[in-house]
């Protein structure tokens, strides 16, 4: 039987009931130790085929911070992104989520009236959302499906030792529309397949970070079968 949560460690029902993404951040760095805890546990915890361990995950602070959302939002504001399609199937899933983002309940910026500020919205996509934290998450590229499963692994591991931190994070398919900036402002070798960005803070105060995203009933996704 597992132990209990002290009266100061959230259990892990709550750490993972509670995580949502982070989308807008306060300033205030966080502790490189800090980062290394969770990255050393999530490590722990992730299977991988193998145990080829084959996650790799550049985050950048400081001066390399800003020079790369310098290019990003630059690269935003003058060509055109490569498109991410979902099949048709999945994108009610995207237009709901829209809905809240962009709705009521987030930043409140739906209507043709409020098209530059729906507009100004998305661009925070390439500042990260303000995190002090920017990163982004790559395996190599000779790799198959289940080594890209060990990298969720380990991912998820660590956001949810971020947000048991109190650290709010945001993984980004947005930034990997411009995979050639980030190769080049990241300092990725050749043989690296881009998966994803990730924004790690303090979260802020704004409504934005009020939004928890649907999820569908488990029978849609699950199935038991008994004979």
């Amino acid at each position: 039987m597992a132990a209990p949560a002290s009266a100061d460690k959230p259990s892990i029902d709550s750490i993972i009931r509670n995580r949502h993404s982070t989308r807008s951040f306060r300033p205030d760095p966080v502790p490189r130790t800090l980062l290394q805890e969770c990255l050393l546990l999530a490590q722990r915890g992730a299977a991988s085929n193998s145990n080829i361990q084959n996650w790799r995950l550049t985050l950048a602070t400081g001066p390399a911070r800003e020079r790369i959302v310098k290019a990003l939002v630059h690269a935003s504001q003058t060509s055109i992104p490569l498109a991410h399609p979902l099949p048709a199937q999945f994108r009610h899933h995207r237009d709901n989520l829209v809905q809240q983002l962009y709705g009521a309940q987030g930043y409140d910026v739906m209507g043709e009236e409020k098209r530059d500020a729906r507009q100004e919205a998305r661009m925070k996509n390439y500042s990260f959302f303000g995190a002090p934290v920017v990163g982004v998450i790559s395996m190599d590229e000779e790799l198959k499906e289940v080594d890209a499963l060990a990298v969720g692994l380990f991912i998820q591991n660590f956001i949810l030792l971020l947000s048991a931190r109190s650290l709010g994070s945001c993984l980004q398919v947005s930034v990997t529309s411009y995979p050639e900036v980030l190769r080049r402002e990241f300092n990725l070798p050749d043989g690296r397949k881009i998966l994803c960005g990730i924004a790690i803070g303090w979260p802020g105060e704004e409504r934005i970070n009020s939004v928890v995203s649907e999820r569908e009933a488990i029978e849609r996704q699950v199935e038991f079968l008994e004979e």
